[in-house]
């Protein structure tokens, strides 16, 4: 059972030198939607694995996290103590490893490998999830009740939005425009059209208030809704288009084989696991099969 400070931090040793980093692109990777820190985060875990994550917990996204690496500057700790390690880690559900596109600047994509690492233990079913680019996340707060019907007031009880302010203010800036709370609240939608077009209340001002005509302004609020029809600025521009989800492709924690999620439950392969090879059928693609698709989605995806 792992004792209660098992998320203590390594040797000073450890952690005196920065942290190699990952060539761009590579290395550690944050999962989405932590918990916050916490002393306990690692207490599930054996006495070294809990070192282990609480040392990668603390090191950077772009992090070198290779086992390789890990052994260079956690000499506590060899190379095959670390595969264990990170092994117990991947079944535990905080980290996964991941082969996915990364767009360049050249329009192209290229392939990266990705270590995800996450404080919180998800299970599968969450990895599967991240995987396929639908990262579940927490049910949203219930909306508030809507109000009860009331009959809308015209007076000093209106509910004063921005729009109703600048129409309001309009006789400030101009006499001869000075409108009434009825006339407010009859092109107060108009006034927001233009503040959702992105019009600042200056621009909203003047573009009203500017050129009146010399014979005078008879009826405020017909003027007003009128310039407020002939002068609507145009819409915004549209949102740029999302950006599509990287292509992402699961490997084992231990060999680095390729492969659907379902088929690397805890991120292992089951060879890796130790499962007994069923006689294989001749509709079962071979090892090379697999690695050969691999690679034609990877030049698909560089087209």
């Amino acid at each position: 059972m792992a004792s209660a400070d098992s998320s203590a931090a390594l040797p000073a040793h450890a952690s005196q030198a920065p942290h190699p980093a990952a060539k761009p692109g590579y290395g550690k990777r944050g999962a989405p939607d932590q918990q916050p820190q916490h002393p306990t985060d690692f207490a599930h875990l054996p006495r070294r694995e809990a070192s282990i994550a609480a040392y990668l917990d603390r090191l950077p996204d772009g992090a070198d996290i290779s086992v390789k690496t890990l052994a260079k500057v956690l000499p506590d700790y060899g190379q095959c103590a670390l595969r264990t390690a990170l092994r117990r880690l991947s079944e535990a559900g905080h980290l996964r490893r991941i082969t996915e596109t990364l767009p360049s600047d050249d329009g192209s994509v290229r392939w990266v490998t990705r270590t995800y690492f996450s404080r919180t233990p998800r299970d599968d079913a969450w990895w599967t999830s991240f995987h396929t680019g639908n990262v579940p996340t927490p049910d949203p707060a219930p909306p508030p009740p809507p109000p009860s019907p009331q009959r809308r007031s015209h007076s000093h009880s209106h509910s004063r939005t921005r729009a109703y302010d600048l129409l309001a203010a309009l006789g400030r800036a101009e006499p001869r425009l000075t409108l009434s709370a009825a006339d407010c609240a009859s092109l107060e939608p108009l006034a927001e059209e233009w503040l959702a077009r992105g019009a600042t209340p200056d621009h909203f001002l003047r573009a009203l208030t500017a050129g009146l005509p010399p014979e005078g302004v008879h009826h405020p609020g017909r003027f007003t809704r009128s310039r407020l029809l002939t002068k609507l600025p145009p819409p915004a521009p549209e949102a740029a288009p999302a950006a599509r989800p990287p292509l992402r492709i699961m490997e084992c924690t231990v060999c680095r084989a390729p492969g659907r999620p379902e088929a690397l439950p805890g991120g292992i392969c089951g060879t890796c696991r130790g499962e007994p090879l069923r006689h294989p059928s001749p509709l079962d693609p071979s090892p090379t099969d697999i690695h050969t698709r691999v690679q034609h989605l990877r030049d698909l995806s560089a087209v």
